[in-house]
């Protein structure tokens, strides 16, 4: 009932007095509605018509906001996977929203908030590196894991994950023969992480895989290898 008044409001009266909060008020209205996707697009449009206005980081946030639910929705509750394993766009377009309201409004009474969705979507995507580095170590496609491993190391420091993509490093180079980078990757995990699983007290890494591609479960077949 409010989105219907407020668009009516906007649209008998869009230079009005109240046409600018009603604009927030909707995509508000739209966000609690579990309308998300709508809520951004509502959201952008009010960054891009007043990109000036008082309570412009109040759309900013909103928009990250909704952005960041989209993956939250009721289904993904029920779906047998951890957020990194799922559709990493939004968080990714997240990312983005809540990057930009920190740069752009630090004194912000909602940035807070944002760092701390930050840090958490940050260790999202680490994880979500990590996963699919791990698909290709099943896949045996050692380069391209390395690769995924590597930037996790250079590119998200600070995250858990950071430790897991060293490891990566280390197997994949070492199933590539590139003994010296996986000596430099194992060293950099032992001085690091000396508490990592599989570090023997001498900072050697034991590596245990025990995968048969050829033993899948009916859950990895039906979903072509994404589950299961």
């Amino acid at each position: 009932m409010a989105i219907e008044q407020l668009e009516q409001l906007e649209s008998r009266y869009p230079f009005g007095q109240y046409a600018d909060q009603a604009q927030l008020d909707l995509i508000y209205a739209y966000y609690k509605s579990l309308d998300y996707d709508t809520a951004a697009s509502h959201a952008d449009r009010f960054i891009r018509l007043h990109p000036e206005h008082s309570n412009v980081d109040y759309a900013y946030y909103l928009k990250g906001l909704s952005i960041y639910s989209v993956d939250r929705g009721l289904l993904a509750r029920f779906l047998p996977t951890t957020p990194s394993e799922r559709d990493i766009l939004p968080a990714k377009k997240a990312f983005t929203a809540f990057s930009r309201l920190v740069a752009k409004f630090p004194n912000s009474q909602y940035t807070a908030d944002a760092h701390q969705r930050l840090i958490y979507l940050r260790n999202l995507l680490a994880d979500h590196e990590v996963l699919v580095a791990r698909f290709y170590i099943k896949r045996r496609a050692y380069l391209a894991a390395a690769n995924r491993g590597r930037y996790v190391v250079e590119n998200l420091q600070g995250t858990p994950a950071v430790a897991d993509g060293l490891a990566i490093m280390v197997e994949a180079y070492r199933n590539m023969a590139l003994d010296d980078l996986a000596k430099t990757a194992e060293q950099n995990l032992a001085h690091n992480f000396p508490d990592y699983p599989g570090l023997t007290s001498d900072g050697q890494l034991s590596i245990k895989r025990a995968i048969n591609n050829d033993e899948r479960s009916w859950l990895n077949i039906i979903t072509f290898g994404l589950l299961g």
